[in-house]
């Protein structure tokens, strides 16, 4: 019981992950490669509040978000006018950008938290506390799936109250004919920036779900292989829809789970893992390109 527990938070962590990358894949038609930067930003922000100044859960989200905002123009001003391959090669920029500080922040001669020790580099952080709420911690397994299953159906709720909105709507126009809806007079550069800064919200809020529930986060939560896996869930899953991001995050969490039952050693199941996660893209752009339950293909 415990395990299957463990799955299905992770499950509904990926599902937050792979919501708010749809807005930006899905509904405004750009390809990004930097979202698991802002999955460890979320993680870094949530654990230094948490470790070093002993903040509460609910208020430290409330800074993730705002400092997600922030930095999510990093990403939202390229796509102001880079569309296609170059706002692709921009967010990997930003993502090796984003890396290399997770990496090089640090100094081991000053205390973690402050300004030259911002991430504690390549060593992490450790002994993130569970989330407290009310005053009671959620230490127990089914406690913090109440709390992830709480998260994700808000997520859920409001990408799909957005997206079914005139808002969402607008998205789908600008992604299939930017220029129609220009010249209907609709301000495309701002509604990129909007769709940005809440997929990096989300996804920033995931990264502080997810370094609350295994207590430790270094720089690799934030790795290129990450956004890929990320970007694949959608891809997977299908674009467009509330549907292909649950699928997808179902399918490619599933994945690694079921090689545990293949007794390899750790170093060859990554391998064979990112193996299956390119062979997964590559049979999915040639048999559905639109994904398993997807509507709209990214071209």
């Amino acid at each position: 019981m415990s395990y299957a527990i463990h799955v299905l938070i992770y499950f509904e962590i990926y599902v937050i992950v792979a919501l708010g990358l749809n807005l930006v894949v899905g509904y405004c038609g750009m390809l990004t490669l930097a979202h698991a930067a802002y999955f460890a930003v979320g993680g870094y922000t949530y654990a230094l509040l948490a470790v070093v100044q002993h903040w509460s859960f609910l208020p430290a989200i409330g800074l993730v978000v705002l400092v997600s905002s922030i930095l999510s123009l990093a990403v939202s001003l390229p796509g102001w006018r880079l569309k296609g391959d170059f706002y692709v090669m921009a967010s990997l920029a930003v993502q090796v950008l984003f890396f290399t500080l997770f990496r090089s922040w640090f100094n081991p001669a000053v205390p973690l938290g402050s300004i030259r020790n911002l991430t504690n580099g390549p060593f992490g952080i450790s002994a993130i506390p569970r989330p407290e709420i009310l005053g009671t911690r959620l230490d127990a397994l089914p406690a913090f799936l109440l709390l992830s299953t709480f998260v994700v159906l808000l997520c859920t709720v409001v990408v799909a109250r957005l997206t079914s909105s005139p808002w969402g709507r607008v998205l789908l126009s600008m992604r299939d004919d930017e220029l129609a809806a220009r010249g209907l007079g609709k301000n495309t550069r701002m509604l990129k920036a909007q769709a940005v800064v809440i997929s990096c919200v989300l996804v920033s809020i995931a990264g502080a779900l997810y370094v609350s529930y295994i207590g430790y986060l270094d720089p690799s939560a934030g790795a290129l292989d990450q956004s890929i896996l990320m970007l694949s869930m959608v891809l997977v899953g299908g674009v467009g829809n509330l549907r292909g991001s649950i699928v997808g995050a179902a399918i490619l969490v599933l994945l690694p789970e079921l090689l545990r039952f293949l007794s390899l050693p750790e170093a060859q199941a990554a391998n064979l893992r990112l193996g299956i996660y390119g062979l997964a893209l590559i049979l999915m752009m040639h048999l559905r390109p639109q994904g398993v339950a997807g509507e709209y293909r990214v071209t």
